[in-house]
């Protein structure tokens, strides 16, 4: 437990209560925590014979959300235009499957 707790202050930097206000700092911390929440089922998501998954939040963040990709939208979907060398393409699809069928 005390390892997640490191995971939610450190990588998401939910320690960060600079602001004057309690209130603003209780709605920062209840954002880290979604955020923490949306993190944990990402990972959840990821098949246990990827690398991926027991990574770090941060590790995550940078392989599969700080991508570049072309997002087109139209009124039925949402396409991502991945690059042709981006090794994590195939893990991407996957998870975005999953938590699709999930549904809200």
């Amino acid at each position: 437990m005390e390892n997640l707790i490191t995971m939610h202050k450190a990588q998401l930097t939910s320690d960060r209560a600079s602001c004057r206000s309690p209130l603003a700092n209780q709605m920062r911390l209840v954002l880290h925590t979604a955020a923490y929440w949306l993190m944990l089922a990402v990972r959840d998501t990821i098949p246990k014979a990827q690398a991926l998954a027991k990574a770090a939040f941060s590790t995550l963040r940078l392989r599969l959300l700080k991508l570049g990709t072309r997002v087109v939208e139209t009124a039925a979907r949402i396409r991502s235009a991945f690059a042709a060398a981006c090794p994590e393409v195939a893990l991407f699809r996957q998870i975005a499957g999953a938590l699709q069928a999930a549904g809200p």
